[in-house]
């Protein structure tokens, strides 16, 4: 039988996103972000909810652009930092000894020690309560040549993501390797 928890965010964990902007003046800040994922893949687009306080908030509206930043679990303490304190006081690069690169492809800064990054163009706002969800459309994805597989795509085990469990608020691992999708299941082959 199965026990109601009631109207919560329970749903395992979710991704750790770095979502990295410009401010109005062109200083780069990077802000963590668990509330986000891919949205759609055709345009491929991928959503972050921020709340209206946050400085990221503000940068997003005025560049219409923004970079998502997956971090490897070597960086998980930087990674925690930059969520904790805001950009208006201070610069979060250099706090969390990490560093900014600027975008060819969209207006905002990158991280250059993780392995993964997404480049978005702003496509939508939604205004969903406490939270703006913020639609990107990828407009390209860089990768570092050590997380790729023999198939040129990067390999979770090797980018060595990590997760939000929000209700108990911990951290976690990828697990191990399952099966390939939409492939276990099929029953014609």
């Amino acid at each position: 039988m199965k026990k109601s928890l009631g109207a919560k965010i329970i749903v395992g964990a979710t991704h750790v996103w770095v979502v990295g902007t410009y401010d109005r003046e062109g200083k780069p800040n990077i802000m963590t972000a668990a509330w986000g994922g891919v949205c759609c893949s055709q345009p491929p687009c991928a959503a972050v909810s921020l709340r209206k306080a946050t400085y990221t908030y503000g940068s997003i509206l005025t560049r219409q652009a923004f970079t998502v930043n997956v971090p490897p679990e070597d960086y998980m303490k930087q990674t925690d930092s930059v969520g904790i304190y805001s950009g208006k006081n201070m610069d979060k690069f250099s706090f969390a000894k990490l560093t900014p690169v600027r975008s060819n492809v969209v207006d905002a800064p990158y991280v250059q020690e993780f392995p993964l990054i997404l480049e978005c163009k702003l496509l939508h706002t939604v205004e969903i309560g406490l939270h703006t969800q913020f639609i990107g459309e990828i407009l390209d994805v860089k990768a570092e040549e050590g997380v790729l597989g023999t198939d040129g795509l990067p390999e979770a085990e090797k980018v060595a993501p990590f997760f939000y469990s929000p209700e108990t608020r911990t951290y976690h691992r990828i697990g191990e390797y399952l099966g390939k999708a939409h492939s276990i299941g099929r029953t014609d082959s």
